[in-house]
């Protein structure tokens, strides 16, 4: 067999080495994500040693967007975007402005022609939407109001992005770059018929989707078949991508969020979630290697001061324009916050802007590092702008806001219910008809409505996070019964929650002996095996009827 294969080497290179720089990263108590960015460094063309295909990663991590868009659209109902676009739409066009001509107030500096600073401009006014959306999941702010405002927000921005690049090339020449001068009603009718085309992709999406995406699943889940299940989940998320873009024009990260919207009114929902989690976290580590190979450290030697005033454009610059807009909407400082720090960075459209500008002769390949420079210590640095604004909330009292932390449970001796699916449910009935005290834990949030609804106090998120275990007072309780099937996230619920109350009394779920094994060892007392219980029933009634 030839050994020449790009792909797998790249592929296997960006993860192998991402999960070593990430493990250290953790371990220095920082995000793993710098560590993907140190591998994809390693590996690029930039540093010696082995280099890896930068084409190919980029078109791996572009499966990432994807995979990610989709699942945020199957937490992100049409109400949610509805809901926030009074702010979403006037908010994201007016920061993209202002970061525009920061930009280009840079390139005027420098001597850049007109076209030159405002396409460099506008490549660092548009968000990356995975660094987003992985601080926002990280903190559980996806299906709070500013988690809902920061997506949208990101949804105008990724619309008037899909604008940019079709009349970019159509605007060329009049920019100062390649191709003819176009007239001023070419360029309307250019504009008119992109505009057209998002329309009647968005149109089609909540028409013919609704009822298409919904019905090929439940007709799969029909089957019984786990594996054919899971490849209908990806299909959708990646065909319907595909498709938009090439029929419609727009991004692939849009057309895989309108799916996973529409999909989100369905109740295999949470099924679809599952089963795509694996793929979508692995492709987006990709991401991020693909954004490291694309970095000339060099960059910093040659032109530092530069490279600080494109950092200080996009962290400082479009954050303070994000949050004094945010503020005029009359939106609490913990909103205006929490978004422009989500803002505070650029990513996979700025590339491909930059890409696209080279490609005209609008951007020098000086401008081109400038922004990947940017893009990367931008990205390097949100982790800690989030961690500041953590420290900061910390210290300041709650304001009267939906994102306010979940009511706080005054219960003693009671019962920490973690997870609320098949099993969980069935569990929380019967405290219920025991009249035991019970909180519950659970990070689907339609699950959460109806549990509220119902008088059950009940938390949204990650279990395995020691806030939240906290405010379910599980140092006050004396059961703590995890019902998720995730056995290494069920572990670190467990030790999490040991720490906080050592004599708490714990019975896990298993579906196999080095699962018990696992969970004992974080300190389970008791292990449930479904299989094994299953067989014992089928057992005690063969022993009833002989």
């Amino acid at each position: 067999m030839p050994h020449h294969t790009p792909l797998i080497a790249t592929i296997v290179a960006g993860l192998v080495l991402a999960f070593i720089f990430g493990t250290l990263a953790h371990r220095l108590k920082m995000p793993p994500l710098i560590g993907y960015l140190v591998a994809g460094i390693a590996i690029g063309p930039f540093t010696p040693g082995f280099v890896g295909d930068a084409d190919l990663a980029q078109e791996l991590a572009e499966i990432g967007v994807i995979l990610l868009m989709f699942g945020v659209g199957l937490h992100f109902s049409l109400k949610d975007l509805l809901s926030v676009k009074n702010i979403a739409i006037p908010g994201a066009v007016a920061q993209i402005a202002i970061a525009t001509l920061l930009g280009m107030g840079m390139g005027w500096v420098l001597g850049w022609p007109v076209g030159e600073g405002f396409l460099f401009g506008l490549a660092l006014s548009v968000a990356s939407t995975v660094v987003l959306l992985k601080a926002l999941q990280e903190r559980r702010l996806v299906e709070t109001q500013r988690g809902r405002i920061a997506v949208g927000w990101l949804i105008v921005e990724d619309i008037a992005m899909v604008l940019a690049l079709v009349l970019i090339p159509a605007l060329s020449g009049i920019l100062g770059g390649k191709g003819e001068a176009l007239s001023g009603n070419a360029v309307l009718l250019t504009l008119g018929i992109t505009l057209g085309k998002v329309v009647a992709f968005v149109a089609v999406m909540l028409i013919v989707g609704r009822r298409v995406i919904p019905w090929i699943l439940e007709r799969i889940a029909d089957t019984g078949s786990r594996e054919l299940f899971r490849l209908a989940v990806l299909a959708i998320a990646l065909g319907f991508a595909l498709g938009s873009a090439y029929v419609f024009g727009v991004s692939f990260a849009l057309g895989a969020f309108f799916a996973g919207m529409i999909l989100s009114e369905s109740e295999l929902s949470h099924r679809a979630a599952e089963e795509s989690l694996p793929l979508r976290d692995a492709f987006s580590v990709l991401f991020f290697v693909s954004v490291g190979m694309l970095f000339d450290p060099s960059i910093l030697v040659r032109e530092p001061l530069l490279v600080l005033a494109t950092v200080f454009i996009i962290v400082v610059g479009k954050s303070l324009a994000a949050l004094m807009i945010v503020r005029v909407f009359g939106h609490p400082n913990s909103t205006a916050l929490t978004i422009s720090a989500s803002l505070a960075q650029i990513g996979e459209f700025s590339f491909i802007l930059a890409t696209l500008g080279l490609s005209l002769d609008l951007l020098s390949p000086m401008a081109r590092d400038l922004i990947l420079g940017g893009a990367i210590l931008s990205i390097l640095l949100n982790p800690l702008l989030f961690s500041l604004l953590d420290r900061y909330e910390a210290r300041q009292p709650k304001e009267p806001d939906a994102d306010n932390a979940p009511p706080t449970v005054d219960l003693q001796d009671h019962v920490v219910l973690v997870g609320y699916g098949r099993v969980g449910r069935g569990i929380g009935e019967q405290l219920r008809a025991q009249g035991r005290p019970f909180v519950v834990i659970e990070a689907q949030r339609e699950n959460l409505d109806a549990l509220r609804s119902a008088g059950v106090p009940a938390l949204y998120g990650n279990a395995a996070q020691s806030e939240l275990l906290k405010a379910a007072a599980v140092d006050r309780a004396r059961w703590l019964l995890v019902a998720i099937p995730e056995v290494f996230e069920a572990g670190q619920v467990i030790e999490n929650a040991l720490e906080l109350n050592a004599g708490l009394q714990v019975v896990a779920r298993a579906h196999s002996d080095a699962e018990i094994e696992h969970l004992e060892k974080h300190g389970a007392q008791r292990v449930i095996m479904g299989e094994r219980e299953i067989a014992r029933g089928m057992l005690d009634m063969v022993g009833q009827g002989a």
